[in-house]
């Protein structure tokens, strides 16, 4: 891309949007200048043209996004027929296994979730299709970056906060290598309480028609019923049978 083909307003923008999240509903000026590193007259102005817009409330000191910007991550579910698809599978899984099952796909450092099926709420958060989980640490993510060229998955490990979620979570990089090496060869991932104690899950990757890994899937159970070492024997074949009958399906 030229350079003069790069609209930094728009992108600064953008990034004040990304700003918004979870545990940060609400924003003063100051709050998105920090997070963003804009000065503060640029997110002044961006906060402020949001609002006018109709994607933001603003009540004099905190500014909170409306549901008007439900458009934007709508017009990407509406346009991509992955999660249409997907979905109807996932519900007939969970079912099947009464666990929760859900499907997701690698953006940047994350893995953002498309489509999820809830049998009982396993993790603190409320996951749902939007949701977005640290790649390194989660069993989906594991298997996306497993996918990847090793130069491309030891670069995003690079570029992610590999920060401790619990006592068991993985973060050095050499170890995570390793494991994106076994999980690749095996063809699933399990995660045991890393992202969250008290949960355990299991991925495999969901493949097109062309055998391009284009998502993966997974099912979360807690620990306390079903520990990570039954996972895989309670849990990978209807995940690869899922994967099995979705891959004719997709482009």
């Amino acid at each position: 891309m030229r350079e003069t083909d790069f609209v930094s307003g728009f992108a600064r923008g953008l990034k004040v949007i990304e700003a918004f999240g979870e545990t940060t509903p609400k924003l003063s000026i100051s709050d998105v200048a920090k997070a963003t590193g804009l000065d503060r007259a640029t997110a002044r102005r961006c906060l402020l043209t949001l609002a006018e817009l109709g994607y933001a409330d603003y009540d004099g000191k905190f500014f909170a996004l409306t549901p008007r910007i439900l458009r934007l991550g709508h017009a990407y579910l509406s346009a991509t027929p992955l999660p249409h698809i997907v979905q109807p599978f996932l519900d007939k899984l969970s079912e099947e296994v009464q666990q929760s099952a859900s499907a997701s796909v690698l953006d940047g450092t994350e893995v953002v979730y498309i489509a999820r099926a809830s049998q009982k709420r396993v993790m603190s958060i409320n996951l749902m299709p939007g949701s977005r989980l640290p790649a390194y640490c989660a069993s989906m993510g594991r298997v996306l970056l497993a996918a990847l060229p090793e130069e491309e998955a030891r670069a995003l490990l690079r570029q992610t906060a590999l920060k401790a979620f619990t006592p068991r979570t993985k973060t050095d990089p050499a170890r995570l290598m390793e494991e994106l090496i076994r999980v690749r060869a095996q063809g699933f991932a399990v995660i045991d309480q890393e992202l969250e104690l008290g949960l355990c899950s299991i991925a495999v990757p969901l493949e097109n028609d062309r055998g391009r890994v284009v998502a993966a899937l997974n099912i979360g159970a807690p620990a306390a019923s079903v520990p990570a070492e039954q996972m895989a024997e309670r849990y990978l074949e209807p995940l690869k049978a899922v994967a099995r009958a979705l891959k004719p399906m997709l482009r």
